[in-house]
């Protein structure tokens, strides 16, 4: 639910602050006051495309802030959670557009791509209108609408199993096609490299050992020496280091009860003392193993030239040929069961595939009773919006030529003809921005069901009046129970349905124009819906203004 708007240097507003309630909030105030100024940055605060005629003239950057409180079970807490984004429940967009044209986004206080910040208003804002946000030309909304309901979950998930079992058949299917069947010549080429590599290959720890035994005979009369200057350092008699240090410990150790501090040298001479002698012992093992015979090298440069060479033969480092062996064994494995192992793939698609297409034809079958479900309700409907004689359908049609599909073999269309005696059509094809705005108003109270916790509705009241505005303001309010609905309207027969009512007023000031907002209580409001009946304030307006809010009340 939004809880705040926050609007800086933004389009004709210097600096608006702006608190939203739970329930059904109208946002109401003269013609170009700037009340759809507040639908485009809820717009630009989940994900729309910005330019630099959205700031202030004058301004070096726009900034736009909204808050929301979302409940443990929302799908946007959810996805802040997935992104690491989560912060006790509550949620923060920032958005700012420098002059520059660059434009960046933050979300709980951490910045974020404009992809993201997309993915994430799609849960949290649905504006219906005129503009990128209208999902009712979505395929993706289209099957939501059908599949939201939860009617049809056990059959949605099988189609879902179904696919990837068939998926995952023909990507084998494919990686075997890939691989060309092996002639006499080419199989007797891999039978004599895997020879060759069974009998010369080493492994990477054997190359490893190799190599570092070759570094060292490589060097063996440097090493010798160092070795036999080191074993000498240690153990010459009488002033080699290890001697030395028993000799030292062994003076001060009696003395070590009179003082402290000789004791602790004593015990330090004694402990390097016995590095000494087992460093000396290492050293002796290193000259016992060290090997300078000529022929022990050269046979270290035979082995390791054969490791290159194969290594060179096969576009690998030599640590890689034991990998290469398996491959070219596995290859061969293949290569000789391939025909069969096709044929058996084969049968398996044709199979996997019956069962998906089982699956899907059982969707397409609850899809469908849906599909006639939401029709009905939403065009019994249409007459309340001010779309007398009109109809809407949802057409389901099973295409058994497509794909299999996580979703199923559906393709969705949405029909509308708002008039009677025109004949339906593709919804955004046929329909009028205040149409599409009604129409989707209609399908959302005939579901119950709605992406983002809060609805913003853009000229929902375009081009009716009377018992159709009536009809609109009751429907939304209906919406909005146990969520949020925003509303720019026109309209006193809609406003008179809000919990809440902000007007949106602009005023000549010294620099340039001034936008404020004000929520309305009591008089004040008695007041803007006398504004909006008549356009001027009298005795009459006033009390027609009171009963109409009264009579809403009642029927709360």
């Amino acid at each position: 639910m939004l809880t705040f708007l926050q609007i800086r240097d933004y389009a004709i507003i210097d600096a608006l602050d702006l608190d939203v309630c739970e329930g059904f909030t109208c946002i109401t105030g003269e013609t170009g006051a700037g009340k759809s100024i507040l639908v485009g940055a809820l717009g630009l605060l989940s994900g729309d495309r910005a330019d630099t005629g959205a700031i202030r003239t004058g301004a070096e950057r726009a900034e736009l802030s909204a808050g929301f409180e979302l409940p443990e079970d929302s799908p946007a807490l959810a996805w802040l959670r997935d992104n690491d984004l989560d912060e006790d429940g509550s949620c923060l967009l920032r958005r700012t557009m420098a002059s520059n044209g660059r434009s960046r986004a933050w979300i709980n206080g951490i910045a974020v791509t404009l992809q993201q910040l997309a993915e994430l208003g799609d849960l949290l804002i649905e504006i219906h209108g005129q503009n990128e946000h209208l999902r009712l030309a979505r395929a993706e909304e289209q099957f939501r609408l059908l599949d939201s309901s939860g009617a049809h979950a056990q059959e949605l998930q099988d189609v879902h199993r179904c696919c990837e079992t068939w998926r995952t058949l023909a990507a084998e299917r494919e990686a075997l096609l890939a691989e060309k069947p092996l002639d006499a010549g080419e199989q007797d080429l891999l039978q004599y490299q895997v020879r060759e590599l069974e009998n010369e290959a080493l492994s990477a720890d054997e190359f490893s050992q190799l190599e570092s035994e070759h570094r060292m005979l490589a060097r063996g009369g440097e090493l010798l020496e160092e070795l036999e200057a080191a074993a000498r350092t240690l153990d010459a008699e009488p002033s080699g280091a290890a001697r030395t240090l028993h000799r030292a410990a062994d003076r001060l150790g009696p003395h070590g009860a009179l003082d402290r501090d000789i004791a602790a040298a004593a015990a330090l001479l004694r402990e390097a003392a016995i590095n000494c002698d087992e460093a000396l012992g290492s050293v002796q093992a290193a000259l016992g193993r060290l090997d300078l015979s000529p022929d022990r090298l050269s046979d270290l440069e035979r082995k390791l030239g054969v490791q290159h060479d194969l290594a060179r033969k096969h576009r690998v480092q030599p640590e890689q040929l034991h990998q290469v062996l398996e491959d070219l064994r596995g290859r061969l494995e293949r290569a000789g069961s391939l025909e069969q192992r096709l044929d058996s793939l084969e049968r398996d698609l044709e199979l996997a595939l019956d069962a998906y297409r089982e699956a899907a034809a059982a969707l397409h079958a609850r899809r469908t009773e849906r599909a006639a479900e939401l029709s009905e309700a939403v065009t019994a409907l249409m007459p309340q919006l001010g779309m007398e004689g009109g109809s809407f359908s949802v057409q389901v049609r099973l295409d058994g030529e497509l794909q299999a599909a996580p979703r199923g073999s559906d393709r969705v269309e949405l029909l509308v003809s708002a008039n009677a005696g025109i004949p339906p059509g593709p919804l955004r094809k046929v329909a009028s921005g205040g149409e599409l705005s009604r129409i989707s108003l209609a399908i959302k109270v005939a579901s119950r069901t709605a992406a983002a916790a809060t609805q913003v509705f853009d000229e929902v009241d375009a081009g009716i009046g009377g018992e159709t505005a009536h009809a609109v303001g009751a429907l939304i309010r209906s919406l909005a129970a146990g969520g949020q609905a925003l509303c720019v309207t026109h309209l006193a027969q809609v406003a008179v349905f809000a919990d809440q009512q902000v007007r949106v007023a602009k005023s000549k000031e010294d620099p340039g124009t001034r936008v404020r907002t004000d929520v309305l209580e009591d008089q004040e409001r008695v007041d803007e819906i006398a504004r909006m009946l008549g356009g001027r304030l009298s005795a009459q307006s006033r009390a027609h203004a009171s009963e109409l809010l009264a009579a809403t009340s009642r029927q709360h």
